[in-house]
């Protein structure tokens, strides 16, 4: 069986497509959302709510939002160890994985996995690695707008209509343009910005806090910016409900208060909002379609749920968006339903699911110019952007001067005509026959993009008809085959926390984030982190239910008060 993951920047979920249609698998702690956060301890990793807790009481220790660093070569130390984004990512999918299998009682070993339609080629390759990283073979990448539209179920609807997928999540935003038509789901324009997301709304509410507090954000200690940044969470989603949300904590020895209203907040938020208009305009542009000819918009994403995303929407098109699916779970819902698709469940061997390139493909050439000066950097597309994939596109190129030896063939992507604005991929030297005919000096270069946004790239000598294929060396964010071999031995290593201690690691875990953040109540929280513990020792596994459920309550109680 093929699972759905939509591994997300701030949670990610897992489900599958079985009888009754899309089912979400509940973590340790019954909850379908399992936050986006690792965590190392003493006797090994922590995932989820339990990680999520220790970001203010060991934020040396754990890590979040790691998402945005795929495809990169950052490196993270937790402790003393040191993690890429994909092995963070591949510590995450097998929380998942583990609670997938004791949903289901069996193994599970294929996945597809939904990734943002503006997630580049080194981006794509990155979730691919940490698919493997996790011991799973994954059978597809989904783009997430596409997903988001198979959850609403649009691919059953009858009928012809055109949707726009609004997805603004945690740490990214893409808008795509759909078709549907006899079975069909079709993708016509994908565009977005990796860097935008309801992180950004979060640090635009911390730079305020710190503003009004005459605080310089940099001079926190770890653990105090982690509290700011959850305290100030917790207040934008009060925002989003009520109009009005406070804040009361103690910063380097000050109790500090502060309030914020809608109307400040949407100011505080208005550049980010305005740089959401572009991607849909763009996408709009290159599906040649306009406003008046949608049939819906619909909004995904947990960070919609703002009402200045509504409200953007709305002023842009003139209705209201669709709202009816839980945008938490819409992406990870049409996951599952791709995950379908790919074993071919018979009630949707009927639907036909294309999607697009989101970027331009293309190398750099040179140019003569009128004085005879040759000009280099100019970008040369091969293959457009939201061309349907997969799709295969090829030129001919040639050398410059009759003496030249060799040609670079360098791969870009992005929409610039200089490649110098443009994100380098990689480069292979081919080398010229000396003592070939002037027309057999050149090569015939074709970009191939598959399903899954993985590009290759192939050189073809016109002389010899030998066959070149590029190796992406030059991308810092690629693993190759021997170094994943060589990490996933060292993961392997790495002590995950079994799936049944997760209730009593979270009520820990949250006993000593709370210990950090309340002075007063140092005593008294550390005398119950220790009766707890004892209980844990006992191994009364009746004993430990007991005592964890009046543990939680009288957390509940204190965070209640302070």
């Amino acid at each position: 069986m093929i699972v759905g993951i939509d591994l997300g920047t701030t949670h990610s979920l897992v489900g599958v497509y079985g009888d009754s249609g899309s089912t979400l698998f509940p973590n340790a702690l019954g909850d379908v959302l399992t936050p986006s956060v690792v965590s190392l301890d003493e006797d090994g990793v922590l995932v989820g709510q339990p990680a999520r807790e220790r970001l203010i009481s060991h934020p040396r220790r754990s890590v979040a939002n790691f998402k945005r660093w795929m495809g990169s070569s950052r490196e993270t130390r937790l402790g003393d160890r040191v993690f890429r984004p994909e092995e963070l990512s591949a510590i995450v999918l097998r929380a998942l994985v583990a609670d997938a299998e004791a949903a289901l009682g069996g193994k599970v070993r294929e996945a597809v996995i939904s990734v943002p339609a503006y997630f580049s080629d080194a981006q794509r390759k990155a979730t691919r690695a940490a698919g493997e990283l996790a011991g799973l073979k994954v059978e597809r990448l989904v783009n997430e707008p596409t997903a988001a539209a198979l959850a609403y179920g649009l691919q059953d609807r009858e009928g012809e209509g055109r949707f726009l997928v609004f997805d603004l999540g945690g740490g990214t935003f893409d808008v795509s343009i759909l078709e549907l038509f006899d079975g069909v789901v079709e993708v016509h324009a994908s565009t977005g910005d990796n860097y935008l997301g309801g992180e950004d709304f979060l640090e635009v509410m911390v730079d305020a806090f710190a503003r009004d507090h005459a605080l310089a954000p940099g001079d926190l200690a770890p653990h105090e910016h982690a509290q700011l940044r959850r305290r100030l969470e917790q207040a934008k989603r009060t925002l989003g409900q009520e109009g009005t949300a406070s804040v009361e904590m103690a910063l380097q020895g000050r109790e500090l208060e502060w309030s914020i209203d809608e109307a400040r907040f949407s100011s505080l938020a208005e550049p980010l909002i305005q740089r959401m208009r572009a991607p849909v305009e763009r996408a709009m542009r290159d599906a040649r379609i306009q406003p008046g000819q949608l049939d819906e918009i619909v909004l995904v994403g947990g960070a919609s749920r703002m009402p200045q995303v509504a409200r953007l929407v709305s002023r842009m098109f003139g209705r209201l968006p669709l709202r009816h699916v839980n945008p938490d779970q819409a992406v990870a819902l049409g996951a599952t339903v791709a995950a379908g698709l790919k074993a071919r469940d018979q009630r949707l061997e009927e639907v036909i699911l294309t999607d697009v390139c989101p970027y331009t493909l293309g190398t750099q050439v040179s140019r003569r110019e009128e004085n005879g000066q040759v000009r280099n950097g100019y970008f040369h597309p091969i293959i457009p952007r939201n061309s349907t994939v997969p799709v295969s596109r090829e030129d001919d190129f040639y050398p410059m001067t009759p003496g030249q030896s060799q040609v670079l063939i360098d791969v870009y992507q992005g929409e610039s005509p200089m490649v110098a604005n443009n994100i380098k991929l990689g480069e292979i030297n081919i080398p010229i026959a000396a003592h070939a005919a002037p027309g057999e000096r050149g090569v015939t270069v074709r970009f191939t993009y598959d399903v899954n946004g993985l590009l290759q790239v192939e050189v073809r000598e016109h002389a010899t008809g030998k066959v070149h294929e590029l190796v992406l060396e030059q991308n810092p964010g690629m693993l190759g085959a021997d170094e994943i071999r060589e990490r996933l031995a060292a993961l392997e290593t790495l002590k995950i926390h079994p799936r049944d201690q997760q209730e009593n690691l979270q009520v820990l875990a949250r006993a000593e984030r709370l210990y950090e953040e309340y002075l007063e109540q140092r005593n008294l929280l550390q005398e119950w982190i220790g009766r707890f513990r004892n209980v844990l020792e006992g191994q009364d596994s009746d004993l430990v239910e007991t005592h964890r459920r009046q543990f939680h309550q009288a957390l509940d109680e204190l965070e209640a008060r302070a």
